[in-house]
């Protein structure tokens, strides 16, 4: 039987969680995921019977989600304590430990949701187009729709079994999608990457789940959060660095940020798809959705900062050294999600700025993806920015919105990601300690690393000379399916960010701990001062990329520094991967086959053959012929007479 719930906390004690009855059109919130998760089963259980509308399918079922999301929203806004939970059957019941399938729709949710959604659907609506000659379509819209409510499920559950549901599921679409295109060898060895990098991190989120299970008993997200200050430090940080490690390998931040910008081996769709809104979204997610966790141990908070600065950085340097359009944008998502982790670390009000910058991103980052596939459809499918220039004139709107997305990145007043990312800048400078100026001067280094390299992109891209192959005559603007979403994307690239700075944190405050005002009491440099210079690093990168690239650049490699050499080789992650975990994998596999081979298998087939080869050689004494039986009787009886005779004569005593 459904049973619906609502959650406040006014008038009860800190960290407690009171429920009341409620009704009407939340009670349908079940929707939002079964209908793009219908349209998926559908797509793929009529296979080809479907190819000629299937797409349209898939994106009028993720256009229904936004809708039902839209309704939601402004019925939780009505609700005095803005917070409904589902649950609809028990999942999980043995002895006294019981999971519900159950789902939780509150403020934080509710943002998610309407970005997943809203998103998702602009995206859905290009991919039509940019899918149009693709024989697998109606499958690629098959697992688009399973990414989109796996993706739901995963911020809709109402505890961490329900997450982890989702979480392997948005695993499982995105290795179908990443790979989509089987044929190529990169592409299945993308896929195959993201899979086997997800599932580390994954075996973390596991692992604190059953540590949930074990301390608590329970993995409710109310229950766990009211029971954690019961909890040792040492048990909280363990719990709490291994949700660290879950959320790390599905944001794509240190270490396991490798398989991130391998993933643009898929369709540009997915690329837009998995860097925007959903799938890298997560492990910010995680982090904020348990922040009573990583609020309660600040050597915790330390290392969620210490892996977003870093992370920001290595995707800024090695951003900055990369030709392929997709992968400076995935190297750019890298960075920009280590704000996030940045942001969610600082803990208090940073906690929603993290958020605010995550939704910003979702338009910005998804407007430049969709803006990167225009060009390659323009171009003939070419990656490479040396190989662009001069494009401004020929494709104007991509131009444009493209445009709206670099201003919206670089931070530059009054863009979208001024008013995302400067107050992260600002809350880091603000620790109070010597740590303020170690995290807030990388924010601001990355900042105008970011400057740099996305000029450097957006101008070798739209701007200079042409650097055009034989194979390109005239480069041309995509169809309108793909510049509507392109062009919706980028009016929020411009606006987003100061709608949601001015909305979002008070929003975010029926949510418990997160959100309220920004504090720098303790601030080392004013809110001002970090402006100030933000955006003079911000305006120095920008000037720096146009004076060297303003005239375009080398179209073949050119010899260089030793932090550029590192940066082209991903600052050689890659080859310590290799070093440390493929190829002593490999060596220990091999050495294990040869043991199994040799030593297993060989001790059992030696077994085998010593009694076969033994019985056969006593089959041959099975002559048949009584002469040959009467010599053998004759033989052993006077080798019995000799041994008596011996042994009376002493000779063997």
């Amino acid at each position: 039987m459904e049973h619906i719930l609502t959650y406040a906390q006014a008038a009860e004690p800190a960290g407690t969680v009171a429920y009341a009855p409620a009704d009407g059109l939340l009670g349908n919130v079940w929707l939002l995921v079964a209908i793009p998760l219908l349209s998926a089963a559908i797509l793929l259980l009529l296979g080809k019977r479907a190819d000629r509308w299937g797409h349209w399918l898939g994106v009028a079922a993720v256009g229904a989600a936004f809708v039902l999301g839209l309704s939601f929203f402004f019925q939780l806004r009505g609700l005095e304590n803005r917070s409904v939970e589902l649950s609809l059957w028990d999942f999980i019941a043995v002895g006294d430990f019981r999971v519900d399938f159950g789902l939780l729709y509150d403020p934080l949710a509710a943002v998610f949701v309407l970005l997943i959604t809203g998103v998702g659907f602009l995206i859905h609506l290009y991919a039509v187009e940019y899918m149009a000659h693709d024989e697998g379509r109606r499958r690629f819209f098959a697992y688009f729709n399973l990414f989109v409510a796996a993706m739901l499920l995963l911020v809709l559950g109402n505890n961490y079994v329900m997450l982890y549901f989702g979480w392997e599921g948005v695993g499982l679409a995105s290795y179908l999608l990443i790979s989509f295109w089987t044929e190529r060898p990169a592409a299945a060895t993308a896929g195959k990457k993201a899979f086997l990098m997800n599932r580390v991190g994954d075996a973390g989120l596991a692992i604190a789940i059953f540590i949930m299970f074990a301390t608590l008993g329970t993995t409710q997200y109310d229950e766990v959060f009211n029971s954690v200050g019961g909890l040792t430090a040492t048990t909280v940080l363990v719990m709490g660095l291994l949700l660290l490690l879950g959320a790390a390998g599905k944001s794509g931040q240190f270490p396991l940020q490798a398989w991130l910008p391998d993933a643009m081996e898929g369709p540009t769709p997915v690329s837009a798809l998995i860097h925007a809104a959903t799938m890298v979204t997560a492990g910010v997610y995680l982090i904020a959705r348990s922040n009573p966790v990583f609020s309660a141990n600040s050597t915790l908070q330390l290392v969620v900062v210490s892996v977003g600065a870093l992370t920001l950085l290595i995707g800024c340097i090695i951003g900055a050294a990369k030709d392929d359009i997709k992968r400076v944008l995935a190297w750019s998502t890298v960075s920009q999600i280590g704000y996030m982790f940045l942001g969610v670390g600082l803990g208090g009000a940073a906690y929603a700025l993290a958020i605010v910058h995550l939704l910003a991103h979702g338009f910005f980052k998804a407007n430049m993806f969709l803006g990167a596939g225009s060009v390659m459809h323009g171009m003939k499918d070419q990656v490479d920015i040396r190989r662009f220039g001069g494009l401004s004139k020929y494709m104007k709107i991509t131009w444009l919105t493209f445009m709206a997305g670099w201003l919206a990145i670089i931070g530059m007043f009054p863009f979208s990601g001024f008013f995302s990312k400067e107050p992260i800048i600002a809350a880091a400078f603000a620790r109070g300690d010597w740590t303020s100026w170690l995290f807030g001067g990388a924010a601001v280094l990355g900042a105008g690393l970011t400057a740099f390299y996305m000029t450097r992109l957006y101008w070798l891209t739209f701007h200079g000379p042409k650097r055009w192959t034989e194979d390109i005559d005239h480069p041309h603007e995509s169809p309108l399916l793909m510049t509507v979403p392109l062009i919706l994307l980028g009016i929020g690239s411009l606006g987003a960010g100061f709608l949601l700075a001015t909305s979002v944190p008070d929003w975010l405050t029926a949510t418990a701990g997160l959100g309220g005002a920004e504090e720098h009491h303790d601030a080392v440099l004013s809110h001002t001062a970090v402006t100030v210079i933000s955006l003079l690093v911000t305006a120095l990168g920008v000037l720096l990329a146009w004076y060297l690239f303003r005239n375009g650049t080398a179209t073949s490699p050119q010899p260089a520094g030793v932090v550029v050499t590192a940066a082209r080789k991903n600052l050689y992650t890659d080859a310590f991967n290799v070093a440390v975990f493929e190829k002593p994998g490999i060596f220990l596999t091999r050495a294990l086959v040869y043991l199994d081979n040799r030593g297993i298998d060989g001790l059992v087939n030696g077994l085998a053959a010593g009694i076969g080869g033994g019985s056969g050689r006593l089959r041959r004494l099975q002559t048949g012929f009584v002469r040959s039986y009467a010599t053998s009787i004759l033989t052993g009886a006077l080798l019995v007479v000799a041994a008596f005779l011996a042994v009376q004569a002493g000779w063997l005593a």
